[in-house]
């Protein structure tokens, strides 16, 4: 396991690898307002014991990259995309299998579209295609979601971030009562701990323009698709997850039961054995 610092696209990023480079590479890209921290070491650990090389990182305005004034970020989705490849440049790779995680599904639209000859295989996992085929509309947020996420901080202490980011994922978990609150907190707890910019990294992934691809969109993928969705998922719920597997020809659908808008440790041995079968001899 590695980390370093990168100057992409006349950003920092902090990247972190695990496994042996002669392996495929698998880069994760987390979602909104997530470091790289959010892709658990133990699961990157797994992936990359299946024979995987493995590659995590922070996007901008979160962990240890470059931040932007809260509330005033100045680039779009297709910048966080080209910051991918700039890491696969900076690290030889010339392919690899992209997994985009919920606001970073879009990102890998972006990568697998504008960018085909770069990425192997794509995963969505727990996002969106913004609305099903022939543009028909998709459920919203879950009442009950929406009922308990909070808006923001109780306050501006280091103890309100971190209950206010452990409040977030309790409810992300959609109702079920498996939630790890210990673990959460003590990931939150070390998030916070390396963030350059906490306001930051809560706001601007909100803020940043929604651009998309330029070069097609889901149903001109061409690179193998996996799409991975919690059966409980309540910001995105699983008709997302099946209207973003069929407008994608060819694409496969792995759902998760009883599992929300994440990828806990109790999915890991579903996910894991699903992202070593799509990636493997691509």
């Amino acid at each position: 396991m590695t980390e370093q610092m990168m100057t992409v696209n006349g950003v920092r990023l902090c990247v972190e690898t695990f496994g042996s480079a002669a392996d495929p590479a698998i880069l994760l890209i987390h979602g909104a307002c997530a470091s790289m921290l959010w892709w658990e070491e133990e699961f990157c650990a797994q992936l990359a014991a299946a024979g995987r090389y493995v590659i995590r990182y922070d996007q901008r305005d979160t962990g240890r990259a470059t931040s932007w004034p809260a509330g005033a970020p100045t680039y779009g989705l297709r910048d966080l995309a080209r910051d991918a490849v700039g890491i696969l440049d900076e690290l030889a790779i010339a392919r690899a299998h992209v997994v985009g995680r919920s606001m970073a599904g879009a990102e890998a639209l972006i990568l697998a579209t504008d960018y085909a000859d770069r990425v192997a295989t794509v995963t969505f996992a727990c996002t969106t295609p913004g609305a099903g085929p022939d543009g028909t509309e998709l459920p919203g947020m879950s009442p009950e979601f929406l009922d308990i996420v909070p808006d923001e901080p109780a306050g501006s202490s280091d103890a309100d971030i971190v209950t206010f980011i452990v409040e977030v994922l309790r409810a992300y978990e959609g109702g079920t009562d498996r939630f790890d609150e210990g673990a959460a907190r003590a990931r939150a707890v070390r998030d916070l701990a390396r963030s350059a910019a906490i306001d930051s990294t809560l706001t601007n992934h909100f803020c940043i323009a929604l651009d998309g691809p330029e070069c097609g969109g889901f149903d001109t993928i061409t690179a193998p698709t996996l799409v991975i969705h919690g059966e409980r998922d309540p910001v995105f719920p699983l008709e997302h997850g099946r209207a973003l597997a069929t407008m994608v020809a060819g694409a496969k659908l792995l759902t998760l039961p009883d599992v929300g808008h994440e990828i806990p440790p109790r999915s890991w041995p579903r996910v894991v054995a699903g992202l070593v079968a799509h990636t493997d001899d691509r």
